[in-house]
């Protein structure tokens, strides 16, 4: 009888720990991220407040290794990224890009072929301004 009622009792907190999936109201505006590392792409959809709507990555939908980090790769993401886009009625999109990978600029055309109005595009890749003193010279 305890395991029975253990088990119920597990059950029912893992239903209210999973989100709700239902559809919410129809955004105009929104915001799209992308991290392009040498060994990935990232794109997270958010609304025009900050707030994550969805995340999807190469490594995500199905590329594995060195793949992930190609501009097919990314621009399949773009595509994935793009539809949930067009599922919630977004018409005008600001992008941001940071990252040095070889995906950033095929996840940006294909943003761009998607339709969508884009009404900024900000690159906030970090760059040193000089940063740590490097290592002494190696004698051997």
């Amino acid at each position: 009888e305890e395991l029975a009622s253990a088990g119920e009792t597990s059950g029912a907190g893992a239903e209210k720990k999973t989100p709700h999936q239902g559809p919410s109201q129809k955004l105009r505006e929104g915001k799209v991220y992308v991290y392009s590392s040498y060994n990935n792409t990232v794109m997270t959809l958010t609304d025009s407040s900050g707030n994550v709507i969805s995340t999807k990555s190469a490594g995500g939908i199905g590329f594995k290794g060195t793949k992930k980090s190609t501009p097919f790769a990314a621009s399949k993401v773009a595509e994935i990224i793009s539809q949930l886009a067009k599922a919630r009625g977004m018409e005008k999109i600001k992008i941001q890009i940071k990252g040095v990978g070889s995906g950033r600029d095929s996840a940006l055309r294909s943003l761009a072929a998607k339709g969508f109005d884009i009404t900024a595009i900000e690159d906030k890749t970090p760059i040193p301004h000089n940063g740590p003193r490097p290592p002494k010279v190696r004698r051997v």
